[in-house]
């Protein structure tokens, strides 16, 4: 998948692509969902994204706030997937 940096370089894109809210300052720790930078809908499409690219499927026990509130929250995330799925 390549390194931390690479992957948060993505996810940067993903969101700024993806949202319906004009972003100024997009940082690594904006708190996605409640800046409005994603909505319900946008969370749904997030998943979906992750599965296709990262292959990382979330599991009912992983759908909480805390794993997809910022991208610094969502590449912890996918790490933490990839590496259970590894061992």
């Amino acid at each position: 998948m390549g390194n931390t940096g690479n992957l948060q370089k993505e996810l940067f894109s993903y969101v700024k692509e993806n949202t319906f809210k004009e972003i100024d300052s997009l940082t690594s720790g904006t708190m996605l969902f409640v800046e409005g930078v994603f909505d319900s809908m946008g969370f749904v499409l997030l998943l979906d994204f992750l599965e296709e690219k990262y292959n990382v499927v979330a599991d009912d026990e992983d759908l909480v706030e805390e794993n997809f509130e910022s991208i610094d929250a969502i590449t912890e995330f996918v790490l933490k997937k990839n590496s259970a799925v590894v061992h």
